[in-house]
């Protein structure tokens, strides 16, 4: 059809510069939806880890059994039952010394858990800072795309004593591809970004709050303990 409009001759007729920048936003694209489908996987898992954990958590089990079995999953785990592991290991490993001051075994516990949580929030938020270039930058790459596009579309258009629009808006429509090319890398990878750096924050508070919560079964655990 003469009048449709085809994007693979418009990108073929471009010149060298504006099918660089477009190969450049096409990997930044690419690369974008990689990380989109990872950090869906990744942030749906934590939640569902941190719901399975902490109803097991909570059932009134064992601790000590429960942390056997977080321990025996030969490196499994994730989320929220390595903050537990690190926790319980670092209460089980102060209370072992025999200590008579039972803020240092709390204390001990409490940074266990912050490095763990810390290193955990860190493997979650990995590569979003990525996204977040992609949506910042990438409209500005096009941009450049189609500014250079229409210096080389007129420079052409110079030697032609007939100018009329149909002779033009090839020209025009070559340059813009690389606009639309940059919106269509930055839309979904800021969108993506906004997102996920959100589920991160609620998961990282989720984190705090059941590290505030376990430091608060082990007081009373050594309580219990002084008193038998």
């Amino acid at each position: 059809m003469n009048g449709g409009l085809n994007v693979f001759s418009l990108v073929a007729d471009s010149s060298v510069p504006v099918k660089l920048v477009l190969l450049i936003l096409l990997v930044f694209s690419f690369l974008s939806w990689v990380i989109i489908i990872r950090k869906y996987s990744q942030t749906k898992a934590a939640m569902e880890n941190a719901e399975e954990f902490e109803e097991r958590f909570w059932s009134g089990g064992d601790l000590a059994q429960l942390f056997r079995e977080v321990s025996n999953r030969n490196g499994g785990t994730g989320g929220i039952e390595n903050i537990f592991e690190s926790g319980f290991r670092e209460f089980a490993r102060q209370r072992q010394r025999k200590t008579h001051d039972p803020r240092s075994a709390i204390e001990g516990s409490e940074r266990a858990m912050q490095v763990a949580g810390t290193r955990e929030i860190g493997l979650l938020e990995r590569n979003l800072e990525f996204l977040a270039n992609v949506g910042s930058i990438s409209p500005y790459v096009g941009l450049f795309g189609t500014v250079w596009g229409i210096m080389g579309a007129f420079q052409g258009l110079g030697d032609m004593k007939d100018v009329t629009i149909a002779v033009v808006a090839p020209h025009i429509s070559e340059a813009l591809i690389a606009t639309a090319m940059g919106l269509f890398a930055a839309i979904p990878a800021q969108w993506a970004y906004n997102r996920y750096a959100t589920k991160v924050e609620r998961i990282a508070s989720r984190y705090d709050v059941f590290q505030e919560e376990f430091s608060s079964v082990l007081q009373r655990q050594i309580q219990t303990d002084d008193v038998a």
